[in-house]
């Protein structure tokens, strides 16, 4: 998917996310983990975020992956959405839906707003 994305709403998003680490460091370590679980099973992050808002993943769905490996994915998951403060998560992805899955994953792993700015297709 393209989208377009401002240095500016990626600063904003980069401000909530550290508002998120600083408020709820159990939750966002959870999320941090689901991210780097996402990435490391080469699953899109648009799944990940349509798992996390409780939406039909559609096309995002994985197609090649052994029903195994996508259980272990879902229990981790469950560590996160299970959480009692997830609906800050939701809210924080709600106010940024726009800036994409991705580009709010990649910022809470650490990237900067300016190596994500402007039009780019990022695998969701």
């Amino acid at each position: 998917m393209i989208t377009l994305c401002s240095q500016n709403e990626l600063k904003s998003a980069q401000t909530a996310l550290n508002k998120l680490e600083q408020s709820y460091p159990e939750l966002f370590e959870k999320l941090i983990d689901v991210i780097n679980l996402t990435r490391a099973m080469q699953l899109k992050y648009q799944y990940m975020g349509c798992l996390i808002m409780n939406e039909d993943p559609g096309n995002a769905k994985p197609e090649f992956v052994i029903g195994s490996v996508i259980r272990l994915y879902k229990k981790e998951m469950q560590r996160l959405t299970g959480d009692k403060d997830i609906n800050e998560v939701r809210k924080l992805f709600t106010a940024y839906k726009h800036t994409g899955y991705s580009r709010l994953s990649q910022l809470a792993l650490g990237k900067t707003p300016e190596s994500l700015a402007g039009s780019s297709a990022i695998i969701q």
